[in-house]
């Protein structure tokens, strides 16, 4: 499947394989056949250009061709597409807009943890200082004894 995602990387392919999808859509009776020179008419490319293509998206399995003497027609094979369709299909299922969300609410709750806990160490902190304080405050010095 690697291959395939390499293939379908580059524009002017995406670009054959949009137009031979177009006419598979428009006619049942040619089976989505077009020649060379239809997608040279639509793309604006040169022949040599959309061969090349064309021939990279036949050894990927992208696309059939049917020989009719000095003509090519070519069409979609959708058995390599469904397999990328099947791997894209879990990530397509996600709902990523809830799961970032859900990890804002989690960092914003931890947020709010930290500070309840920093405020509850402040409050101890301040708390034995102010003990403290008194205590040495009301302190009574005590009387020591020297031995002479």
């Amino acid at each position: 499947m690697a291959d395939i995602f390499g293939v379908v990387a580059d524009s002017t392919r995406r670009e054959i394989l949009r137009i031979l999808l177009e006419r598979y859509n428009q006619s049942s009776t040619a089976g989505g056949e077009l020649s060379v020179s239809d997608i040279v008419d639509k793309l604006g490319l040169s022949q040599p250009t959309i061969s090349k293509h064309l021939k990279v998206l036949r050894e990927a399995g992208l696309v059939g061709v049917r020989e009719a003497g000095q003509h090519r027609y070519y069409h979609l094979d959708y058995a390599p597409l469904e397999e990328i369709e099947d791997w894209l299909i879990p990530f397509l299922s996600v709902d990523f807009d809830a799961t970032v969300g859900e990890i804002a609410e989690e960092a914003e709750g931890l947020k709010d943890e930290q500070r309840a806990f920093a405020a509850a160490i402040g409050k101890a902190f301040a708390d034995t200082s102010f003990q403290m304080a008194h205590a040495v405050k009301d302190a009574k010095p005590r009387k020591w004894r020297k031995n002479d």
